[in-house]
């Protein structure tokens, strides 16, 4: 996954554990789970955190663009330092300097100049801001806040998307900290309940699934395909005093860590997001304890998009690489090291497309190690599932290979 979006949610899980005196991490990593939404963190986070790591799917829905931060100052080597960041207050993160560049200036710039200086600020284009603070600003007036609410929400993101300080925001906007803190909180609270279940939907409508489906067969030959399911490791910057000795959070890799799971269109835009397990558990627990995997296997999401192949009726799936379930609605490898038939081979190739819908390759020292290895056991409610994906899975490299070789 991006660095600039791996970064963003490892600083805001550390602003939130220990700058907000409102928020702390749950020293319970196995409290039943909750049913409120796919992303809502029922062993790690509580409710108020949970709003904040839901900001960041948006930002990804809304086409988030990650840039590289550049840092600059204006005060000479004379000017002391806390003279200088007295000035820079007062003249660069003031409300008048604010408006002055969104109302003024940004509209004289060249759009590409124009978005890249508002992702360098606040990790989004500024089309995308505005449209942030429309949807946000009717319930943001409603707290009678004494800030305009596009002034509240660039704060905001400028915390979010740099990791700063409560205190370090207080200097700079000339506010307490304990009104960063409120207005963060409120701020992050509105994104994950306002804006996320508008955005965040598995795609049952006839049009966006079509659309989905179309996309993937585009690129990948294969038909019926709608999502692809990966999940990442966010860092923890340092964990409360009572879990530093839980190995439960530390990954594979080494650090302590908490599990993202996400399921991205064609458009690697999420449709559904998990953040459940602390970074010692495995891929395939997490999945298990997600709404998506129970809302899947107990039918509540219905995909009545039924496509004939070879006699075979496949119904839409989503594929994952060989730590996930083989399963109906989940298409994983046939192997992890092209040891099929030629027909098995062509498939898996086929689907590692669908996975890496980024199509560009990940930089070296943030690329995940490939899964290898037995694939997971099977639970005995899963054997049905595995009976039809297996079915659909052969069915679907037959046609596939089918179709190539008769070209």
């Amino acid at each position: 996954m991006d660095q600039s979006f791996l970064l963003m949610l490892s600083n805001l899980l550390h602003l939130h554990n220990h700058l907000d005196p409102t928020s702390s991490l749950l020293s319970d990593a196995h409290s039943p789970a909750s049913t409120a939404s796919a992303a809502s963190p029922t062993s790690l986070l509580t409710s108020t955190s949970a709003a904040p790591l839901l900001f960041f799917t948006i930002a990804s829905v809304l086409s988030y663009v990650a840039s590289t931060r550049t840092a600059t100052t204006n005060s000479s080597p004379s000017t002391p330092p806390a003279t200088a960041s007295a000035s820079a207050s007062a003249s660069e993160f003031s409300v008048s300097a604010f408006r002055a560049l969104s109302t003024e200036r940004i509209w004289a710039m060249e759009a590409p100049l124009r978005d890249s200086q508002w992702r360098s600020s606040y990790g989004l284009s500024y089309p995308v801001f505005t449209t942030v603070v429309d949807k946000l600003k009717p319930y943001i007036a409603q707290s009678n806040l004494s800030l305009p609410s596009d002034y509240a929400v660039a704060m905001v993101l400028s915390r979010l998307t740099h990791g700063l300080s409560a205190q370090t925001l207080a200097s700079r906007y000339s506010l307490e900290p304990y009104l960063i803190s409120k207005i963060t909180n409120m701020v992050t609270r509105l994104l994950a309940t306002k804006l996320y279940p508008e955005f965040i939907k598995i795609p049952v409508s006839r049009r966006r699934l079509h659309e989905t489906i179309q996309a993937f067969e585009e690129l990948t030959s294969l038909p019926n395909m709608c999502g692809a399911i990966d999940g990442t490791h966010v860092r923890i910057r340092r964990l409360p005093n009572d879990l530093n000795n839980s190995s439960s959070y530390r990954c594979r890799h080494g650090y302590p860590s908490v599990l993202l799971q996400v399921v991205a269109d064609h458009k690697k835009i999420f449709w559904d997001v998990c953040v459940k397990a602390p970074g010692g558990f495995d891929d395939v627990t997490h999945f298990r304890d997600s709404l998506l995997y129970n809302r899947l296997t107990s039918g509540d999401v219905v995909w009545d998009n039924v496509m004939n192949v070879r006699g075979h009726h496949v119904r839409p799936y989503i594929v994952g690489d060989w730590c996930y379930p083989l399963l109906s609605f989940l298409l994983t490898p046939f192997s992890w090291n092209a040891t099929g038939t030629p027909a098995q081979n062509t498939f898996d190739a086929a689907l590692m497309k669908g996975r890496k819908i980024a199509r560009e390759p990940e930089p070296e020292l943030w690329k995940e190690p490939e899964e290898s290895g037995p694939s997971p056991r099977l639970l005995e409610n899963e054997k049905s599932l595995y009976y039809f994906g297996e079915n659909s899975r052969q069915t679907l490299a037959d046609d596939l290979y089918q179709r190539l070789s008769s070209r």
